[in-house]
């Protein structure tokens, strides 16, 4: 019987940023079930304050009794909070492109005003001006030109009021961080990142330190791997989910 594998995205992207991946797996091994998050695509009417604890039932909700867990950057720290909370249902972890949340209280504290800060762009100018702006970030730099179409064809499938509220809900600044939790996931968990990904590489050695089976995949390209190397997580990183 195929493994189910729930898929979720980064912050301003939607499922559909799982496109490339899904299409390169087999489908005789995998059941993929990329979702929209919280705050995102067809879920953009979430209804309430958009948090943590939110998402984790959001995706519980729709996921099957017993699956694969794939997250990419936002969506990996959503799926570390899935893990923690439901370790019963997750039998194995993937994380890309990921931090488990800022330890520092004052950096912690400059990262939210500045995620406050975004959230009230969203709402005041105009969204493209936004994806611009966000597109052009030293963390997306030497990106092939057609990864930053896609990524922008994506962000433009969501609606600025409801990714401030994300923002201002599960923003990275907004995060407490997980890293004295990590020993408690006991499922194997495979941390991929981008060789051009400097700071998160840093992130991923130190995350598997901290897991008791886990492993690190340093592949081809930068922060945004579901676009620029999907052949990479279909062929690497969900691979490993069966082996």
């Amino acid at each position: 019987m195929p493994e189910s594998v729930v898929l979720l995205h980064g912050f301003a992207g939607t499922r559909r940023a799982w496109d490339g991946v899904v299409a390169q797996l087999d489908r005789e091994r995998y059941r993929p079930l990329a979702l929209d998050l919280p705050g995102h695509g067809e879920a953009a009417d979430a209804e309430g304050p958009i948090t943590f604890a939110g998402c984790v039932k959001s995706v519980l909700a729709q996921a099957p009794e017993r699956f694969a867990l794939c997250g990419y950057s936002l969506g990996g720290r959503v799926a570390l909070h899935v893990a923690l909370a439901a370790p019963e249902r997750v039998s194995r972890l993937v994380l890309v492109s990921c931090s488990p949340g800022i330890e520092d209280q004052g950096e912690r504290a400059a990262r939210r005003a500045a995620d406050r800060r975004l959230a009230d762009d969203l709402e005041r100018i105009p969204f493209e001006q936004f994806i611009e702006r966000w597109r052009t970030q030293g963390l997306f730099a030497e990106e092939p030109p057609e990864v930053g179409r896609l990524a922008r064809e994506d962000m433009r499938r969501n609606d600025p009021h409801a990714l401030a509220a994300v923002m201002r809900g599960i923003g990275t600044g907004e995060m407490q961080p997980l890293w004295s939790r990590l020993g408690e996931l006991r499922m194997p968990v495979t941390v991929i990142v981008g060789e051009r990904d400097q700071k998160f590489l840093a992130l991923g050695r130190r995350m598997v330190d901290s897991l008791s089976r886990a492993e690190l995949a340093v592949v081809s390209g930068g922060h945004g791997l579901p676009l620029e190397n999907p052949g990479a997580l279909a062929r690497l990183a969900l691979a490993r989910l069966v082996d």
